[in-house]
């Protein structure tokens, strides 16, 4: 070996190879051959540092700020436990209204009336059932 000094042996434990270009990780600071560099090769546990992205609220689905140095999961946990403004009971399941005079059901999902085009319930749903006005076609073919 004529030139020992150069070159710099991969961090990663299971590597170990000598690389005459190593590339130092710059959140861990670390040297690492080409096939290591990227956190995910070699499992940074800087990552958090350099990778910045704003996490989002799975409930609220509101953006949480995270300072540089703070881990993004125990963030937005705290905002959940404290900030969070999610309120299960507000969410709107059933906004489908049967138009039916009289009736004040909702459905998940719309039941159009092929003859008039109107919404309805599922009780509502047949023309004979809500009065219907559409067409003035017969109802059955029979």
């Amino acid at each position: 070996m004529e030139l020992p000094w150069l070159g710099e042996h991969c961090s990663e434990r299971t590597c170990k190879q000598l690389d005459f270009l190593p590339l130092k990780c710059d959140a861990c600071g670390e040297v690492f051959c080409k096939d290591h560099i990227r956190y995910d090769d070699h499992k940074c546990s800087s990552a958090y540092k350099k990778n910045v992205q704003v996490p989002v609220c799975p409930l609220c689905n509101k953006p949480i700020p995270v300072q540089k140095g703070e881990i993004p999961d125990i963030v937005v946990g705290a905002h959940i436990d404290k900030d969070c403004k999610y309120n299960p009971a507000q969410q709107k399941i059933f906004t489908n209204k049967c138009l039916k005079p009289g009736c004040k059901r909702k459905e998940m999902m719309k039941v159009v009336c092929e003859q008039c085009g109107g919404n309805f319930c599922i009780k509502h749903r047949h023309p004979l059932d809500h009065d219907c006005k559409g067409s003035s076609q017969p109802i059955s073919k029979a």
